[in-house]
């Protein structure tokens, strides 16, 4: 259920509100005079206060400045009413000294302070010179009170610049656990990813083998059914070229299987990696010739240890997958850039773009969303980068389009064979 605008601001209601009410009666009740001219401004300064960290327009360095201002006038107006230079509402100068040395730095502080000093000094210009004589002790009195006002605006500010390191240094552990809680989602969710291959290769790869042997048994009992009927037998003769035609579909389906479920033997040579992408792109582009892909590639990576067959691989089918997802007409752009000793390229489309609830099975095994898809493409993708120590990633949003980023180690060694 959405919030109301009362509910809205009933959770800004802090108890720390409450308390300036009867601070601000008790401040109308003890002054010597009371009518409109103090009880307006008392009434606008507490409204002042109250409202000053609840209103998020005003949250900007010119939002607060004014609202200091604000306070300012009000004060003034408040002193100047009642018996300015000599009236007991000096103090109320502290309101806009400590929230100007609250929220701004040490220049800010002090000329803000410096500021209240001056209006609250420029009183002694509207006295009458020739009847009121300043002694000593009013000349020393007016002296503490700036200092005291100086004195005060000095210790917020040093609170406020403790209170804002240590709320940084906060901000930046929570950003810290937040990212790391991230990798470790991330490397879970590759390990159960793995698993999974793994599991599932095993089981694919026995199916596979097992369903190679009658699908060529199929396959040769309707060679030699076709080459036994007679020409006139049109009917028979088809089906039995359906037959084979869906046995070799099947069986190209099988051999797709296999490649997914035998352990990747990498073949590391140091290579171009634009090269390599030129590759991909222009099988993909020969696919959907339709589509226009764009190429940004950094020129400061160097080539470095990959098995480029099965990158190219790799790229052909995500330049594809984003062809296929595009518009006619559309375009797709595939980035390169350095990042540390990592190499990142990106391949984006502005299609439809990926479900949010498909998003965490798309590079799971026979998962696809098209309609003649087995689901192998992105899961074999995956495992390729996973082999040559990388990450991959996607990025999407409905009707927006989609971004595939692949990070590949540039100083990738070679993994020991197995025993």
């Amino acid at each position: 259920m959405g919030q109301t605008p009362f509910s809205r601001w009933l959770r800004l209601v802090r108890p720390q509100d409450f308390v300036w009410i009867p601070l601000f009666v008790a401040l109308a009740a003890t002054s010597e005079i009371l009518d409109a001219f103090v009880v307006v401004p008392l009434v606008a300064l507490a409204l002042v206060q109250v409202l000053e960290s609840k209103i998020p327009v005003l949250a900007s360095k010119r939002g607060r400045a004014a609202w200091i201002l604000l306070k300012l006038a009000l004060v003034y107006l408040l002193i100047a009413y009642t018996n300015g230079i000599q009236s007991n509402f000096w103090l109320l100068l502290l309101l806009p000294v400590v929230s100007a040395a609250t929220v701004s730095g040490f220049a800010g502080a002090i000329i803000f302070t410096a500021l209240a000093s001056g209006a609250y000094l420029s009183f002694l210009l509207l006295l009458d010179w020739e009847k009121f004589v300043l002694e000593r002790p009013e000349i020393e009195s007016l002296i503490q009170r700036v200092v005291f006002l100086f004195m005060v605006a000095n210790l917020t500010n040093v609170l406020a610049a403790a209170l804002r390191v240590q709320s940084e240094k906060y901000r930046l552990a929570a950003e810290n656990l937040a990212e790391a809680n991230r990798q470790v989602l991330e490397a879970h969710e590759a390990v159960r990813r793995s698993d999974r291959l793994a599991a599932l290769g095993q089981l694919t790869a026995g199916l596979a083998h097992e369903l190679r042997n009658p699908l060529g048994t199929i396959k040769a009992s309707s060679e030699m059914l076709n080459q036994q009927l007679s020409r006139e037998n049109e009917v028979a003769r088809e089906v039995a070229g359906f037959i084979s035609t869906e046995v070799d579909r099947t069986n190209s389906l099988v051999t797709r299987f296999l490649q997914f479920a035998r352990p990747l033997q990498l073949r590391l040579e140091s290579a171009d990696l634009a090269k390599m992408l030129d590759r991909a792109i222009a099988a993909a582009q020969r696919e959907v010739p339709e589509i226009v892909i764009y190429k940004n590639y950094a020129p400061e990576i160097p080539p470095f240890p990959m098995d480029a067959e099965l990158m190219e691989r790799v790229f052909y089918n995500l330049a594809l997958n984003a062809a296929q997802a595009s518009p006619p007409g559309a375009t797709v752009t595939v980035k390169t850039r350095a990042e540390g000793r990592t190499a990142e390229i990106a391949v984006i489309d502005r299609g439809a773009g990926i479900d949010p609830k498909q998003m965490k099975d798309i590079f799971n095994p026979f998962f696809t969303t098209k309609p003649a898809g087995v689901g192998l493409g992105l899961a074999i993708v995956a495992k390729i980068v996973d082999e040559h120590g990388g990450k991959i990633a996607v990025e999407s949003e409905p009707g927006k389009g989609s971004i595939f980023c692949v990070s590949l180690p540039v100083d990738l060694a070679p993994k020991p064979a197995a025993p």
